[in-house]
């Protein structure tokens, strides 16, 4: 298992949560700006400088995430931020769906952002529960 993707311990710095609360808190402001576009059609001038802080603040959190443990990509949450990015991009091409992929993110990220940890940090691929690389190679015997 590649220890820079996998690490042996979870990385961390100070100020990291608080970090996170911060962009979650942006993200969460630049998504409720760009409903603007998903659900009304507004020219983009009334909604791009929101959909770009959406954008960055997501990026930045799936980075800071993947930099912690790269098992989150294959946690069901993080499973979940991929399908959202495919919605996403999918949206981008056929624009007639852009209410219901809006609504299908919203779900996706509603439910998994507060899902019992059972759920989040599931692996289908592999069908253990581990909140860590630590914790996969303590349960799989790596």
């Amino acid at each position: 298992m590649n220890t820079w993707f996998f690490p042996i311990e979870k990385r961390e710095f100070a100020g990291k949560r608080h970090l996170m609360i911060s962009l979650r808190t942006l993200h969460l402001m630049g998504v409720s700006g760009y409903a603007g576009f998903f659900l009304f059609g507004l020219a983009s001038e009334q909604w791009l400088h929101l959909g770009l802080l959406a954008l960055v603040t997501g990026v930045l959190m799936l980075l800071l995430e993947i930099w912690a443990d790269g098992i989150f990509l294959l946690q069901m949450r993080g499973l979940a931020v991929l399908l959202k990015l495919a919605i996403f991009g999918w949206i981008l091409f056929d624009p007639n769906w852009r209410v219901e992929g809006f609504f299908t993110m919203i779900l996706l990220a509603g439910y998994f952002s507060h899902a019992p940890a059972k759920v989040r940090y599931y692996l289908p691929f592999s069908r253990v529960n581990a909140s860590s690389s630590a914790k996969y190679r303590e349960l799989s015997g790596l």
